[in-house]
């Protein structure tokens, strides 16, 4: 098992309340890249064990969090993936997955502020799957070898930008700056006790909005892996945000307001909090 954080862009491994710096614990400079430590995922487990003992680089402090993934090649977003979150959008359900991008610029840490774009930005709760072991037309069986672990994002919405037009394009209205948080930290699969049911929430102030688990998945992380391979090489470090449960503020025309604080959380994984500001 490990806990992957990006310490003020350095990877470091969690261990209860501390942390400690990925680089300096192995002995290897290149392993200050997060990016680097998500490619070689199989290497944590052990270096993780090695912080049994070993004095902490520092206190996990959720303001120095950067995004645990902080540049992937490509981030890939599957709509309307629950099948609750379809009936309150009143839409079919997608014969395949609804794949779109978030363009990785996008991505801010757990802690960051959301900067709001206009008068409906929305929220949306999602587990994040990262790539450890990129790959070609991988077996779903397989699927799950390639997966460096997962993390918590919220797939924040600009609504108006995200629907404008016949067909809209979902890609700009969910790539504003800052629409993007992730984390807190990268958690091996290794870490849940049922890697295909975990438990995800989402309140606004407070105020609880989502509330789902992903055994609830219309299509699981194994065939979401398996499909976008087939399109495309994946390669380490890529994110899936894989969907998110009913409870949307589109549904009801309820959206996020300066000084409103969105709180999500996931079991094992823990919680972003990210306070709603003026564009």
């Amino acid at each position: 098992m490990f806990r992957l954080l990006n310490v003020q862009g350095r990877a470091a491994l969690q261990a209860g309340d501390q942390w400690h710096d990925l680089a300096a614990l192995s002995g290897d400079a290149s392993l200050a890249d997060p990016m680097a430590a998500v490619a070689r995922h199989e290497e944590l487990h052990a270096h993780q064990a090695a912080t049994e003992g070993r004095a902490a680089d520092g206190e996990v402090d959720a303001s120095q969090l950067l995004p645990c993934v902080p540049s992937p090649a490509k981030v890939f977003a599957i709509g309307l993936n629950y099948q609750s979150h379809a009936a309150e959008s009143a839409m079919e359900l997608p014969p395949a997955p609804l794949t779109f991008t978030k363009f990785p610029s996008c991505l801010v840490g757990p802690n960051a502020d959301v900067v709001l774009s206009g008068a409906a930005v929305d929220w949306e709760v999602e587990l994040v799957v990262a790539i450890g072991t990129g790959g070609r037309n991988i077996a779903e069986a397989d699927a799950w070898n390639h997966v460096a672990g997962l993390t918590l994002g919220q797939d924040i919405s600009d609504r108006v930008v995200q629907l404008t037009g016949k067909p809209p394009q979902f890609s700009l209205g969910k790539s504003y700056d800052t629409y993007g948080p992730i984390g807190p930290a990268l958690v091996s699969v290794d870490s849940f006790p049922d890697r295909d049911a975990i438990e995800l929430w989402c309140d606004v102030d407070t105020e609880r909005k989502q509330h789902g688990t992903s055994a609830d998945l219309i299509f699981p992380i194994a065939h979401l892996v398996s499909y976008l391979s087939g399109i495309c090489t994946l390669q380490p470090g890529d994110l899936i945000f894989t969907g998110t449960p009913d409870g949307v503020g589109m549904a009801s025309g309820t959206f996020l307001t300066e000084g409103q604080v969105i709180h999500s959380g996931a079991a094992v994984i823990g919680e972003l909090h990210n306070r709603c500001v003026a564009g």
